[in-house]
């Protein structure tokens, strides 16, 4: 099982193909769910990274149980959301 954080804020999400999905804006470490940007550009997974951004509405929610694996800069997600 994939345990998300909120180091996870700033990587990007990934298609189980590595087409990128958007950046993780912010993660909710009890609900175990990430929430994404879609479409977002570099940019804004810096200031996501830093810990400036914040999820909105037109975010996607990603649980922790699509997530197949995670490193140092994406999430990667095992089918399609």
């Amino acid at each position: 099982m994939t345990v998300l954080s909120p180091e996870d804020e700033g990587k990007f999400l990934m298609d189980a193909e590595a087409e990128q999905i958007g950046i993780v804006t912010e993660v909710d470490p009890e609900a175990q769910v990430a929430y994404v940007e879609p479409d977002a550009d570099v940019a804004e997974a810096i200031v996501q990274g830093l810990g400036f951004g914040d999820a909105d509405s037109d975010d996607i929610e990603v649980p922790s149980e699509a997530v197949a694996t995670v490193t140092d800069s994406e999430l990667r997600v095992s089918r399609d959301l």
